[in-house]
């Protein structure tokens, strides 16, 4: 029971990293304490798998905000390129059907699972599942194996991918962080990521069947002014999700743990200004003077959304613009460029997708992935203090991480 290498963790990063140190001719063990391996691989982009993106890896460095530089030698020798050369290579072909976002053919987590298992047991990796690992073995700061309830395992090197605190029901409920901080190593402070938030307001609640495109948000909190993210918005009866607000979500949720709520505005008119509306309003209302307000308006949003923006307003939208006071009607403009919502909470880590923090990067290589303070031990995937946006960021890293652990340098 001594083996070259012991991989703990199951998910993308850990597959991929005992994938790559049994192509290196190392006797692997990886060990999975959930029944199956890749239960939250199966559930990424809703079961479609978005692999990765086709942003050049310095962009795609800056993505990961002021950590990605981190990523430099892990994306420099596993890119998207080199992921897609992978999977082809263990018969998974993928494409890229929005020019952007990479996602095998068959767009189904299940082929890509299936191509990893198949390939771990062609090269003869042990795989244990139902096996959770209790304590890091250590003698003299070095790693001699790992204890489960029922066994140990003996090995020099343990490749650590055990993924961060997002959804915990499928497997990922921090067990690394707990275990890795009992050697010394630094955890920082862990925020849920890439979720729907709450907020104070419920006036969307009547605007649920409609979706913003290209809306903008932007924190309205004055040292805060630069966080801001552009995409799809969805309004819910408590609040707001779609993929703007899961890129924001992990930029938010920190703050609201300082300010207790975090006031933002939302542009839902693709990034049109004040006078941008005004004008619009002066065209339409030539072209169609007896117009009301919402067929005014329903180029730009949906009506629902208009007959609440005018609600707030004191607005009745069946007149006309020309019937409306200067006062009312700048209030309604200003409202539409710029339309306030207070973040008061979300679901925490039970619907998060990724974790924000982890394992300071400060205590590891970013050349090898190899720990400054336990000599043996690797770390790879969500478990370090780094994530990125949606979009096949966070699983390229997982991917790019776990082959360079795997490398072992």
């Amino acid at each position: 029971m001594t083996y070259d290498v012991i991989v703990i963790g199951a998910g993308a990063s850990g597959l991929i990293s005992a994938i790559q140190t049994a192509r290196e001719n190392k006797s692997t063990l990886l060990l999975e304490k959930l029944p199956k391996i890749a239960t939250k691989l199966k559930a990424t982009g809703g079961g479609r798998c978005n692999l990765s993106n086709t942003l050049n890896n310095t962009e795609f460095m800056q993505s990961f905000g002021k950590n990605g530089r981190f990523i430099t030698t892990a994306i420099e020798q596993f890119d998207h390129h080199e992921l897609m050369k992978f999977f082809k290579d263990i018969g998974v072909d993928t494409h890229i059907p929005d020019g952007f976002r990479i996602f095998p053919t068959s767009h189904s987590s299940s082929t890509i699972i299936q191509a990893l298992e198949k390939e771990l047991l062609k090269l003869n990796v042990t795989i244990q599942t139902s096996t959770k690992v209790q304590e890091i073995l250590i003698e003299e700061d070095k790693i001699i194996g790992v204890k489960t309830a029922n066994d140990t395992f003996k090995s020099k090197n343990i490749i650590l991918a055990t993924g961060g605190l997002g959804y915990p029901t499928l497997g990922s409920t921090g067990d690394g962080h707990t275990i890795v901080e009992k050697l010394g190593h630094a955890i920082t402070k862990l925020y849920p990521a890439m979720m729907p938030l709450s907020t104070k307001e419920t006036w969307q609640a009547s605007c649920r069947a409609d979706t913003i495109a290209k809306a903008t948000i932007k924190v309205d909190i004055p040292k805060l002014k630069k966080l801001k993210a552009t995409g799809d918005l969805i309004f819910t009866s408590s609040g707001i999700r779609g993929p703007v607000v899961l890129d924001f979500a992990r930029e938010i949720t920190p703050h609201l743990d300082k300010y207790d709520e975090v006031p933002i505005l939302i542009n839902m008119v693709k990034g049109k200004n004040e006078d941008d509306i005004i004008q619009h309003i002066k065209v339409q209302s030539s072209k169609n003077p007896h117009d009301k307000i919402e067929e005014n308006l329903n180029s730009l949003l949906p009506n629902s959304v208009i007959a609440q923006l005018c609600k707030l307003c004191d607005i009745d939208e069946t007149l006309t613009f020309k019937s409306l006071d200067g006062t009312k009607k700048n209030k309604l403009v200003k409202l539409i460029t710029q339309t306030p919502f207070t973040i008061v909470g979300h679901d925490g880590f039970d619907k998060a997708m990724i974790t924000r923090g982890g394992v300071s990067l400060k205590q590891v290589d970013p050349n090898t992935m190899k720990s400054k303070v336990i000599d043996g031990l690797y770390f790879c995937g969500e478990l370090l203090d780094l994530d990125g946006p949606c979009g096949g960021y966070n699983l390229q890293f997982a991917f790019s991480s776990g082959y360079l652990a795997g490398k072992l340098l």
